[in-house]
């Protein structure tokens, strides 16, 4: 399924600030762009670069109707229409490596110049991605990296993540007992680096009396993550909590725990969005949780690979470049660029959001 799709408004808690201005003139063109430029993600940078109009920029998240990645991906949308591009949102509606090829070809036979992917599994994907990449796309990672993309965009440090899903379990059990993971799928590669992150912050003196029990999978789907939520309580009557780092697992735990004998016994935290868990806020279900703002995320990502696909970075340590309303980002290490730590909600702050 892949669709087009208007510019969609996105109220977010703080005002817009102004966004990057036009070049003077008419603008430069893709053609102008790729007659004599050796730049680009494999060349040398050149800050000074103008970012072409008429990109095509096709956006593929892990999942379609993924109330995560819809908001991610408007915020995408938004940031290409200001650089005068068109994007696309392709995909199918199981988040599969499968899947993913079949968009990834179809995007590379529609002359995409930039793909911006949340990799299912950070290899399977790969020889359909470098194929892209030898047509001339640029490859950008946003979310969930692969193995094979040219810059990767992270909405915070793997280890900011792993630590603060470690704090809010650790403050809501008051320091001890059990908890469990869920997860989205086994091969996510950002769910995988957050759990490992939150393993090496276990092992610090300070939580030796927490103990990670088990991990499980939703696979990103509602009501698998419910069910499975269900049998982590059958398998663990004892549970003392569950860190849930995927906004889908976030919301089915709580709404599983908030209906069943265990609300107000059961610790339930994780990455979620606001609009998904304000109501197991204020019913008592969940104390905290955390997140990034995921339309920032999209917007990011789409300037970077307007400014990947333009010559104005690499992607190497040290090069700094503009992303419209938020202003300057500097790639600290090679190939990684980083949206910022994740904010935390709660019961003071949430209805604060608005997405």
């Amino acid at each position: 399924m892949t669709h087009t799709r208007p510019r969609l408004l996105f109220l977010a808690a703080s005002a817009l600030t102004v966004l990057m201005t036009a070049a003077c003139g008419g603008g430069t063109t893709i053609e102008d762009a790729q007659q004599g430029n050796d730049t680009g993600p494999t060349g040398t940078a050149n800050p000074d670069a103008e970012i072409p109009e008429g990109l095509r920029v096709d956006f593929l998240p892990k999942q379609l109707n993924n109330p995560f990645f819809e908001i991610v991906n408007q915020g995408g949308f938004e940031a290409v229409e200001e650089l005068g591009g068109t994007p696309t949102e392709r995909g199918g509606t199981e988040a599969t490596a499968d899947s993913q090829v079949e968009y990834i070809n179809a995007a590379s036979q529609a002359g995409s110049d930039v793909i911006v992917i949340a990799a299912n599994d950070p290899d399977a994907v790969c020889p359909a991605l470098n194929e892209a990449s030898a047509n001339g796309a640029a490859v950008v990672g946003y979310d969930s990296n692969a193995n094979c993309t040219d810059v990767f965009v992270n909405q915070s440090s793997t280890e900011l993540i792993g630590r603060t899903l470690v704090e809010m379990i650790a403050e809501d059990l008051g320091g001890e007992g059990t908890f469990a993971v869920l997860s989205a799928t086994p091969n996510a590669t950002n769910q995988n680096t957050w759990i490992a992150a939150m393993e090496e912050v276990l092992a610090e003196e300070e939580y030796a009396d927490l103990e990670l029990v088990e991990t499980v999978y939703g696979n990103d789907d509602d009501l698998e993550s419910f069910q499975e939520m269900q049998g982590l309580m059958q398998s663990h009557p004892d549970l003392g909590g569950v860190v849930a780092p995927t906004t889908v697992g976030l919301a089915a735990a709580a709404r599983y725990v908030s209906g069943s004998e265990y609300k107000g016994e059961v610790a339930v935290t994780g990455l979620g969005t606001p609009n998904q868990m304000r109501e197991f806020v204020h019913d008592g279900t969940v104390n905290q949780f955390a997140l990034w703002n995921p339309n920032d995320l999209g917007y990011l990502a789409g300037y970077t690979g307007a400014a990947l696909k333009a010559g104005q970075i690499t992607g190497a340590e040290g090069e700094t470049f503009e992303a419209g309303r938020l202003g300057e980002f500097t790639f600290e290490t090679d190939g990684e660029v980083v949206l910022g730590p994740p904010q935390i909600f709660d019961a003071e702050n949430v209805d604060d959001f608005d997405f």
